[in-house]
C-alpha cells in the first residue's frame, strides 16, 4: 500500500502548554506543512471545538492545497447512541473533509473505566461509526487510543478492535503509543505479535507516538521498519507532555536514512523554513538543536571539524545539509546562507540568481540584522520588501516619511486605560499630523497612521491587524529586554507577516506595521504608493 505521513500539529499538536494557534494561524501552518508535502493535515475536532468548525469552514474556500489531504477528528459514536443521532458525528460530516480520523478506545480498562461500557459496545461504537462514515464516502482512519498499553494487559481484546476497525472500512487502524512510555524494542514486538495473532497486513496499520521516554522518533521507525506504512507527528515534535513525534525527524530519516521516498521531490529540502515558519507563527523560540532543522544541527567549531571540513564536508555531517534546507556552518566563521536566501527569493517570485551583488548584500543585510534579533522565517512580507529594496528595478519607497510619532498611555480617575497617538509624517509632499485612541499604544499608533493615510490611500480601509505576536529574544532580562514583534494583516483576500525588533515595544511594533502597509498598498498596486 501506498506510503502515508499523516501531520496532526493543528490537532494533537496544539495541545503543547501555553500553545493557541487563532483561525489565522491555523491556516498558515496547513499552508506550510503542505509545503512540506504531507500527505495528510489533521485540522482539529469539528464540533467540539469552535474554533476547529470555523477552520474548516474557512478552509473548504481558503485552502488550496497541492499535495495534502485535510482530515477531521473526532470519536466514535457514544454507547447507546445511534450513529446517525450523534452530534459530533454529524459535526465530522459538516466540516466536508475527503477524510476523517476517529479515535477509539483500544485498552479494555479504558472502555470499562473511562467510558463506563461494556467491551462489546465499545467494538459496536467502532463499527457502526466506521461503517456510516464510509458510507458517507469518507476515508476513514482509527487511532487506536492506548493501544500499546493495552495490548500488553489483554492482547486479545486490542486485537479484537484492530480487526473491527479494519473489517467496517477503515484504511487504516494506526497504533497509538498514548502515554509514551514504549521502547523501540517493545514497538516491534507488539506489532509482530498483533500481525501473528490476527493476520492482518503490517501494511494496514499506523503508529502515532508520544515522547515520553524520548524514543517517539525511535519508535516511529521501528514502526516502519515492522512494516507499518503510516506514520503520525507533529511539527517540531509539538504536544502534550513532552510532545509528539517530530515529523521532520521522522521523513528526514525515512527518506535520507531508509531510502525511502515518503515526500513529493523537491519538498525535503523545504524542511527547516517551514520548521522555523511554524515555531513564529506558535510564538515558540526555534530549537536550535533540533535534529536536521536547528541553527546547529551543522554547526562546527573551529579546529579539528574544521579542517577535516575542508577537506570534505561530509566527514562531519551525517548528511548534506542542503538536502534539508539547512546549512553547515563554523561557529568562528560563519557561512552566509546565500542558497537559502536566494531559494525563498525564489519562492516570492524574486530572481537573486541573476543578480549576485544583490544577492551578497542581502545575504549581509540578513545576516547582520538576525544577529540583532530580527526572523524573517515567518515575515515572508518583511523579507520581500528587503530583497526587492536590493534589486535593481528597487522595492517600493515607504508610501510615507516619518517626522515623529508620540504615544501616551492615561489610567484615568474611572479605572478606564486609553492610549493616544499622534503621528506627524509626509505624504506626497504634504505635511500630516493625525491623532487616533485605541484600546492599547500599539492600537493607537495603527489608527493614527491610518487617519493621516486615509485621504492618500483609501485602499487602507480594507486592511486589518489580523494577529499580533511579542516574543522577548532569549538572553534578554526584564523591561530592558530585547523584543521581537510580528503583525499579520489581512486584506484583498491574502495575509502577510511583517517583523519589527526593538528594545522598545512600541518602536519594533512601529517597523512592522510600516512594512505591513508598505507591503500591503504595493500588492493593491496604488498609483504613486511609491512617492512619500
Amino acid at each position: 500500500m501506498t506510503f502515508q505521513v499523516y501531520d496532526t500539529t493543528l490537532r494533537d499538536g496544539a495541545q503543547r502548554e501555553g500553545l493557541t494557534y487563532s483561525v489565522v494561524d491555523k491556516l498558515a501552518v496547513a499552508r506550510l506543512l503542505d509545503d512540506l508535502g504531507v500527505g495528510f493535515i489533521e485540522g482539529g475536532w469539528p464540533g467540539a471545538v469552535p474554533k476547529d468548525t470555523e477552520f474548516f469552514r474557512r478552509a473548504r474556500t481558503e485552502l488550496e492545497l497541492r499535495h495534502a489531504i485535510l482530515v477531521a477528528f473526532g470519536a466514535t459514536r457514544k454507547a447507546g447512541l445511534a450513529v446517525e443521532d450523534d452530534p459530533q458525528v454529524r459535526g465530522l460530516l459538516d466540516a466536508q473533509t475527503p477524510a476523517v480520523a476517529l479515535v477509539a478506545k483500544a485498552d479494555l480498562r479504558h472502555v470499562e473505566r473511562a467510558l463506563r461500557t461494556t467491551a462489546e459496545e465499545n467494538l459496536a461504537m467502532i463499527r457502526d461509526t466506521v461503517s456510516y462514515l464510509v458510507a458517507q464516502g469518507r476515508r476513514v482512519f482509527v487511532d487506536g487510543e492506548h493501544c500499546f498499553d493495552g495490548f500488553r494487559f489483554d492482547s486479545g481484546y486490542t486485537s479484537a478492535v484492530a480487526e473491527t476497525a479494519l473489517a467496517a472500512g477503515a484504511e487504516r487502524f494506526v497504533l497509538c503509543d498514548t502515554n509514551g512510555g514504549m521502547l523501540p524494542s517493545q514497538v516491534t514486538a507488539v506489532i509482530e505479535d498483533l500481525v501473528a495473532r490476527t493476520g492482518i497486513a503490517p501494511d494496514r496499520l499506523g503508529m502515532h507516538a508520544q515522547n515520553d521516554t524520548a524514543c517517539a522518533v525511535a519508535n516511529t521507525i521501528a514502526a516502519v521498519e515492522a512494516g507499518v506504512r503510516h506514520v503520525q507527528g507533529t511539527a517540531n515534535g509539538y504536544g502534550e507532555r513532552p510532545g509528539n513525534a517530530d515529523i521532520f525527524a521522522i521523513v528526514a530519516n525515512l527518506q535520507l536514512k531508509l531510502g525511502m521516498p515518503v515526500l513529493p521531490d523537491g519538498c525535503l529540502e523545504q524542511m527547516v523554513r517551514v520548521s522555523h515558519a511554524i515555531s513564529e507563527i506558535a510564538n515558540i523560540a526555534p530549537d536550535t538543536h533540533q535534529a536536521y532543522v536547528g541553527a546547529a544541527a551543522f554547526a562546527h567549531k573551529a579546529g579539528l571539524h574544521a579542517s577535516a571540513i575542508k577537506v570534505d564536508p561530509l566527514l562531519y555531517n551525517h548528511v548534506e545539509p542542503a538536502v534539508v534546507g539547512n546549512d553547515m556552518r563554523i561557529l568562528v566563521t560563519e557561512m552566509a546562507g546565500r542558497a537559502s536566501i536566494e531559494l525563498k527569493s525564489r519562492e516570492l517570485g524574486l530572481d537573486l540568481a541573476g543578480h549576485p551583488d544583490a544577492l551578497s548584500r542581502v545575504t549581509g543585510r540578513v545576516k547582520e540584522l538576525e544577529a540583532d534579533g530580527w526572523s524573517f522565517e515567518a515575515a515572508d512580507a518583511s523579507f520581500e520588501l528587503l530583497v526587492r529594496s536590493e534589486l535593481p528595478d528597487a522595492a517600493p519607497a515607504r508610501p510615507f516619511t516619518l517626522e515623529s510619532y508620540r504615544v501616551i498611555v492615561e489610567h484615568r480617575e474611572d479605572g478606564a486605560v486609553v492610549s493616544e497617538a499622534t503621528v506627524k509624517i509626509r505624504v506626497r509632499g504634504e505635511r500630516v499630523i493625525a491623532t487616533a485612541e485605541g484600546n492599547g499604544p500599539v492600537n493607537a499608533l495603527d489608527e493614527a497612521l491610518r487617519v493621516g493615510l486615509a485621504r492618500h490611500y483609501p485602499e487602507l480601509r480594507d486592511f486589518e491587524l489580523a494577529d499580533y505576536k511579542v516574543r522577548i529574544l532569549e538572553g534578554s532580562h526584564g523591561t530592558g529586554a530585547i523584543t521581537r514583534v510580528l503583525v499579520e494583516t489581512a486584506g484583498a483576500g491574502r495575509d502577510w507577516t511583517t517583523v519589527g525588533v526593538h528594545p522598545n515595544v512600541v518602536e519594533a511594533s512601529w517597523h512592522a506595521l510600516v512594512d505591513a502597509l508598505t507591503y500591503g498598498l504595493d500588492r493593491a498596486r496604488v498609483p504613486g504608493a511609491s512617492a512619500a
